[in-house]
């Protein structure tokens, strides 16, 4: 593999690739005009493997532009097909990191919201009960460690819904650091949030077997503070 790919790549085969996405990534194109992260993962793979003409790279998911973390993309059409089925059947698991401001009332918790999307603010609001227009979002989070200031919640996915951990988690009062959209006292410098994909797992689409891979954190002193703190 090329050294000095821009990507951080952490899984590669003749199906998927899964790299670690930047807080300043885009996932695809919008009206920023910014390269979107499919692009450069397509010029890699053409670079890489030397390729002649266009290179299929199939958008899976997504995360949200300042979120950190595993995303995975499809190298060919069927391993495409055969991963939005599993990302829609809920099959897959993802774990994700998040740095928050506020210690919550209990170590560990599942969350039960109803969300709407606001279209003009690009932003969810939760609400106990179900809302015209509303989806029902579920996560579970557990407290990790703290520092003196912040504290590191694990959280596991059962629904995908808009913005749903930065929603939740400020809706209870655990808002996620630099997260101004949510709640946040005040943005980080670099414009990312402290949330991070920080595992993915899913059935390879051909081979069948489980690929699961973890996603380093950015370089960033918490960060690294907290998965040295982790990892001790």
């Amino acid at each position: 593999m090329s050294k000095k790919s821009p990507l951080s790549i952490l899984h590669l085969d003749n199906h998927t690739v899964v790299v670690n996405k930047k807080s300043s990534d885009i996932v695809q194109g919008d009206k920023t005009g910014d390269v979107p992260l499919v692009d450069i993962v397509k010029s890699f793979l053409k670079k890489e493997f030397n390729k002649p003409g266009n290179v299929f790279c199939g958008v899976v998911h997504r995360l949200d532009r300042p979120t950190s973390g595993a995303l995975v993309f499809a190298r060919t059409s069927k391993a495409l097909t055969r991963l939005n089925e599993q990302f829609r059947e809920k099959t897959t698991k993802k774990t994700y990191w998040a740095v928050v401001e506020t210690k919550p009332a209990q170590n560990n918790g599942r969350l039960v919201h109803f969300l709407k999307k606001n279209e003009k603010q690009n932003k969810s609001y939760a609400s106990e009960t179900e809302t015209n227009g509303s989806k029902k979002a579920i996560l579970s989070y557990r407290l990790l460690i703290s520092s003196d200031k912040y504290h590191l919640l694990e959280i596991e996915l059962e629904t995908g819904r808009h913005h749903q951990i930065r929603c939740q988690l400020g809706t209870i009062g655990c808002i996620i650091k630099g997260d101004v959209k949510y709640g946040a006292k005040r943005s980080n410098k670099d414009a990312s949030i402290h949330l991070h994909a920080r595992k993915l797992s899913f059935t390879h689409p051909t081979t069948k077997e489980n690929i699961e891979v973890t996603a380093p954190v950015p370089e960033d002193s918490l960060w690294q503070f907290f998965e040295k703190e982790m990892n001790t």
